[in-house]
Formats: C-alpha cells, sequence, structure tokens
C-alpha cells in the first residue's frame, strides 16, 4: 500500500461556525460510523438527536467511547413508521444525516426481508415525516459503494453509472436512492429543501466489531490466536479511513444548505488509481498491528460479492475541495493505533477523540 502524504490531502474540514448550534438528527448513532459521526458533531459544537436502534455489537463503539453523553438518544426501530414519525417531531432538525441500515452483505443474504424492510421502508418513513417539518435546511441520506450495477469490468463507477444490486443488501440500497429521488421530486423540490445521497467506498476504522468484516474479524483473528480468514482476498474495494468518509458527508450537508450548487448524489471513495486487493489491505493491517499468522482463503461457493469495486470521486474532490486526509498506509495505521489502544486497556473516548483531534490538525 502507498504511504500517501495526510498533509496534502484534504484542504477542507467541516466548519465549525455552520455546525455550532445547530439542530442534526443523525440516525445510526449507535453504529460504528453513527458513533464516530455523533462524537464530531459534538467537538463541532452541533445539538444532536440520535435515532436508531441499540447497538448490535458488544463491545461496540459508541458503548467504549461513552457516546451517549454527548446527544439525546432516541432508540427506535427505522421500520416503525409512528416511532419514526415521533423521533422526526422531538429533533426538530435543521439538518439531517441518514446513516441507519443494515448494512451488512452477508448478513443481507441471511435475512432479506428485514435488510430491505430497514433500508428501503426506513427511508421512506423517515423521508414522509421530514417532509412535513418546518425548519429544514439539508438532508442527506448515505447510502453505499454497491448501490452500482457491476458487470465487473474494472472501472470506477461515476454518479451517472446505472444502479444495480445482486445481494438483497446492495440492492436494497440502489432502492433507496430511487426512493430518495422520487421523494426530492415529488416534495423537496418544491419546498426547496436540498435532499441527496451519498455513496461512500469501504469504510473502516477504530470501534468496528461487526460480524464478517475485515477490520473486526483480523482483530478478532489476533486476540484469539487464530488465523484470518479471507473469502476473496483478490477483490479490490475502495478503502476508506472512516474520519474521510464522516468528513465528506459534513462537508456534503454543508454545501447542501449553503446552496452551493451541489448535486443530488455524490461519491466520497479513495483515489481509484491504487487500487488494493483484499489480501493486501489484510498484510498491511497484521503488519501494522504487529501480529503474525497471516490468513487463509476459505472461497464461498456461489458468492456473488463483487470481485472489483472502485468509485471515481472526481465530482467531489473538485466541487467540496475534498478529498482523502488518511490515505494508504496513513489509514492503515490509523486503525491499527486504535485496536492497539483498546486491546491495552485504555480509556477509549480518550483515545477516539485524540483520533479525531490529530485527524482535524493534519498530524
Amino acid at each position: 500500500m502507498t504511504s500517501g502524504d495526510p498533509s496534502q490531502t484534504m484542504p477542507r474540514l467541516p466548519n465549525p461556525d455552520f455546525w455550532r448550534d445547530r439542530r442534526v438528527l443523525l440516525t445510526g448513532h449507535t453504529g460504528f460510523k453513527g458513533s464516530w459521526a455523533a462524537l464530531w458533531l459534538e467537538q463541532l459544537g452541533a445539538e444532536v438527536t440520535g435515532l436508531a436502534l441499540e447497538p448490535d455489537s458488544d463491545p461496540s463503539l459508541y458503548t467504549l467511547a461513552r457516546v451517549e453523553g454527548g446527544l439525546r438518544s432516541l432508540i427506535v426501530d427505522m421500520r416503525d413508521r409512528h416511532g419514526v414519525e415521533a423521533a422526526v417531531r422531538a429533533a426538530r432538525p435543521q439538518i439531517v444525516l441518514h446513516l441507519a441500515a443494515q448494512a451488512l452483505v452477508r448478513r443481507s443474504i441471511r435475512e432479506p426481508v428485514e435488510t430491505i424492510a430497514t433500508n428501503v421502508m426506513g427511508t421512506t418513513h423517515l423521508l414522509d415525516a421530514l417532509r412535513r417539518q418546518t425548519g429544514l435546511e439539508a438532508v442527506l441520506v448515505v447510502t453505499s459503494d454497491k448501490v452500482y450495477a457491476n458487470a465487473e469490468r474494472g472501472l470506477p463507477f461515476a454518479e451517472t453509472d446505472a444502479l444495480g444490486g445482486k445481494d438483497p443488501y446492495s440492492a436494497s440500497k440502489a432502492a433507496v436512492e430511487l426512493v430518495t429521488a422520487a421523494f426530492a421530486t415529488s416534495y423537496f423540490d418544491a419546498l426547496d429543501i436540498p435532499l441527496a445521497t451519498g455513496r461512500a467506498g469501504n469504510v473502516v476504522g477504530g470501534g468496528d466489531f461487526s460480524e464478517n468484516r475485515i477490520v473486526p474479524d483480523l482483530v478478532r483473528a489476533a486476540l484469539t490466536g487464530e488465523t484470518l480468514v479471507l473469502r476473496h482476498p483478490e477483490a479490490v474495494r475502495p478503502w476508506q479511513h472512516v474520519l474521510d468518509c464522516v468528513a465528506g458527508y459534513f462537508i456534503y450537508a454543508e454545501a447542501l444548505a449553503n446552496r452551493e450548487g451541489v448535486p443530488q448524489t455524490l461519491n466520497f471513495g479513495p483515489e481509484p488509481s491504487e487500487p488494493v486487493t483484499v489480501a493486501e489491505f489484510a498484510d498491511a493491517l497484521q503488519a501494522a498491528l504487529g501480529v503474525a499468522g497471516g490468513w487463509r482463503h476459505e472461497p464461498v461457493e456461489g458468492s456473488v460479492e463483487a470481485r472489483h469495486l472502485t468509485l471515481a470521486s472526481d465530482t467531489a474532490r473538485r466541487l467540496l475541495d475534498w478529498r482523502d486526509r488518511l490515505p494508504g498506509r496513513a489509514c492503515v495505521n490509523a486503525v491499527a493505533d486504535w485496536y492497539r489502544s483498546w486491546m491495552q486497556g485504555k480509556d477509549m473516548r480518550e483515545a477516539t477523540l485524540a483520533q479525531l483531534a490529530a485527524y482535524q490538525s493534519g498530524r
């Protein structure tokens, strides 16, 4: 993996003057990505209401970093239409960041109905409640890099490429794109409220303890002394640190609210000219953590997971002045540093906030 130069890669950061005292509804605040977003919004001075289920892993970043103390937490199932409506009324949001989802591909194959209900109908419930809410300035719906119809041509996907999905998770997120576009055209455009979608890459970072994801799988293998199992070591993914991803969401939301002339969909991913396979990423993270054991390949018969997936994020770079501040090796080192602190029994709220501070200062 390339080392990158984090000091030169992200001239724009979220603006504290924009977020200070703004009422923000953050769905999915108990999840891995949502917990990082909640902590950052707290640091920016936003008035945050979180809407989500209880954390679905133990341990979780939400608990370890004591995220709940910095927001009002509403435990609501996105499939509960009336619960979502009540949460929106209670939050009175100016900015909405919709991250709540069933986000695991292999779980979606086991639980297709739950996945589609949570992702598609959950988003529908939220947007339907929001279209009757006064005071809204912008709504950003987070989808996925997996929304594209992937013919395995090995080319980066641009925002104008066709949508698709070979598994229930990918299909559900593509459907969310269609639902969001329909609500924008039918309701939000007439209300002059920007409604957009953000598509990010394979997000990694400290505090992810989900099942069947490479970083937590690798960490669990290191702790137990077992050999890491890789299903698709040859697959290429757009690896991106969670702070680079969340920064993109925040800057995009600012641009939408400030009417900066940005489109209704943007990709956020690393530079596609430097592809990294699953095996290369695993090797780099094991080296950064100083753990041995390597990995073994256990192919999944009949797997529909993509072999090659990268994003073209030129539009976000050009219009938002956004790009990864933690590319390549810097991303791997940041992930390793977080889990090393956790393994050493450190205060993980302090460790997580220290990483956030270092990210913003460019250290």
